[in-house]
């Protein structure tokens, strides 16, 4: 790991990093997954007043982790340290909805989703619930 200090990140900056891992965790960050982390910061109530602007640097943290020998370990430890335990379910279900929103989930993401519930001690029923309630809200009509 480098020696540069981890940065100091808010309830909301922990919430975006987990989206934007959920989304690179199959190296392949789609337009629709952006998208969706776009409107959730824009429209949950929990970003009222959050600086988009953040994203960005955010996003930068993810990545600079991801290239790193123990940054997930470093990751997850930045998002429990900064997330509250009572939003641990709502930031499983923003990565769900990330993950879902290009209507296909690889093989990193569904891994990435797996270390999720763990790192963050979440019911094997409550994650199935959240799971199948993002599925619910990306479904498509058939071609």
């Amino acid at each position: 790991m480098s020696d540069t200090p981890l940065p100091s990140f808010s309830p909301q900056d922990a919430l975006v990093a987990l989206m934007v891992a959920e989304s690179a965790s199959d190296e392949n960050i789609t337009n629709s997954e952006l998208m969706s982390i776009t409107r959730i910061v824009n429209h949950m109530p929990i970003f009222a007043g959050y600086d988009a602007d953040r994203l960005k640097m955010v996003s930068q943290v993810v990545f600079d982790l991801f290239s790193e020998e123990e940054g997930l370990d470093a990751l997850f430890g930045i998002i429990r340290e900064s997330l509250p335990e009572i939003l641990y379910e709502t930031a499983y279900a923003m990565a769900c909805d990330v993950a879902a929103a290009d209507g296909r989930l690889h093989q990193g993401e569904l891994e990435f989703m797996a270390e999720i519930r763990y790192e963050l001690n979440i019911d094997r029923l409550h994650g199935a619930a959240i799971e199948r309630g993002a599925r619910a809200r990306h479904m498509q009509l058939p071609s």
